[in-house]
């Protein structure tokens, strides 16, 4: 039974670090939200091993390294959204031309 808590443990991790290489963040909220539930469960079979503890902290860094993904990609993406708040005012202008322009070779 050890074998198969340290096995799930190491699956999970697994998972977690798959999404967020793939930057597949609905995926990766899914595993992250099954996590505690899965945990819970695998708690209540009694003590862990020292091989399972080792297993739990593969775990925990996976979870950081995940945490750590969706931060950067999270700023990565707050800074794009700004530098296109900042340059919606000269998009509109450059638009408003573009349409002045197609109106007059339509004359």
């Amino acid at each position: 039974m050890a074998e198969l808590r340290q096995a799930q443990l190491l699956r999970m991790g697994d998972a977690l670090r798959a999404a967020a290489a793939a930057a597949d963040w609905a995926l990766l909220g899914t595993h992250v939200n099954a996590l505690a539930p899965q945990l819970r469960t695998l708690a209540a079979r009694g003590p862990w091993n020292a091989a399972e503890r080792q297993a739990l902290q593969r775990l925990r860094a996976a979870h950081d390294a995940a945490f750590e993904a969706t931060s950067v990609a999270s700023g990565e993406l707050a800074a794009r959204l700004e530098q296109l708040r900042t340059n919606k005012e000269g998009w509109a202008a450059y638009a408003m031309h573009s349409d002045t322009e197609s109106g007059m070779s339509q004359e």
